[in-house]
């Protein structure tokens, strides 16, 4: 992205915008860029922010989903916002609700694409090796419908990652922490409105975990995107916008 990143003490974030609050949070391997059509689309309308999330930064004993829900927390203290939207995908979608969960009276609404916090399917039992990159390929392309969408530039960048055992080992604790945080019991709580948007062929969170959250979730609405895997707001930007858009100002009146 070509946006500046601001930086407020430890935090490091995009922020453009005026009006109410929609703060997007990232998933395990998703940059910025990813988010690029949906923050240039309501930038105009609303204050959209990404807050570059510690994945790599947090202390190995420490790192988990309820850490990062943490670190968000205080970074929405720190910039004084309140009544915030989230918008997470996947890793960022579950960190949301476990934001909510525990600082409910700061959350208006949120929005999840792909989000763990019930089932996820990524890359299994365990990572490759370094310079496995035939792997990482395979691997990385099942985030998308359209495999074209897992360029060289993007293998490369999951390939570099993993090759760093500092990062790999927090990889791997995230991992396990979504895992083990499954939020089935808690979603019945939330008393806030909920927007799914999912890929109809994604298979790292299927359609039948967009159908649970829809379930269990009290106030929610779900929609579905053809031909779409992982990650909706990257592979298909403007039907994405398309369906956020009117329950955005719906929602937020």
């Amino acid at each position: 992205m070509s946006h500046v990143i601001k930086e407020q003490g430890k935090f490091k974030y995009l922020e453009e915008g005026e009006g109410e609050v929609i703060v997007i949070l990232h998933g395990l391997f998703g940059a910025l860029s990813n988010f690029q059509d949906l923050f240039d689309h309501f930038k105009g309308k609303y204050k959209v922010v990404i807050p570059m999330l510690p994945l790599y930064e947090m202390p190995v004993l420490l790192t988990g989903v309820k850490s990062l829900a943490k670190y968000v927390n205080e970074f929405v203290d720190t910039m004084g916002y309140d009544n915030v939207t989230l918008l997470g995908n996947s890793l960022g979608g579950h960190v949301s609700l476990v934001y909510y969960s525990n600082w409910p009276d700061k959350i208006h609404s949120i929005v999840l694409t792909g989000s763990s916090g019930l089932y996820e399917n990524a890359f299994g039992n365990q990572y490759p090796r370094k310079g496995d990159k035939e792997y990482i390929r395979e691997k990385t392309a099942k985030t998308f419908y359209d495999p074209e969408l897992a360029t060289d530039e993007l293998i490369d960048e999951v390939a570099d990652t993993i090759g760093d055992r500092n990062k790999l080992v927090r990889i791997l604790k995230l991992a396990k922490s979504a895992i083990r945080h499954n939020m089935a019991s808690e979603l019945p709580k939330f008393k806030i409105p909920v927007c799914l948007i999912w890929g109809k062929q994604d298979i790292v969170t299927p359609p039948e975990v967009a159908e649970e959250f829809h379930k269990l979730l009290p106030d929610s609405e779900l929609f579905w995107i053809d031909k779409c895997g992982h990650a909706p707001m990257m592979e298909h930007p403007k039907e994405f916008n398309e369906l956020l858009s009117p329950w955005l100002d719906r929602i937020r009146g």
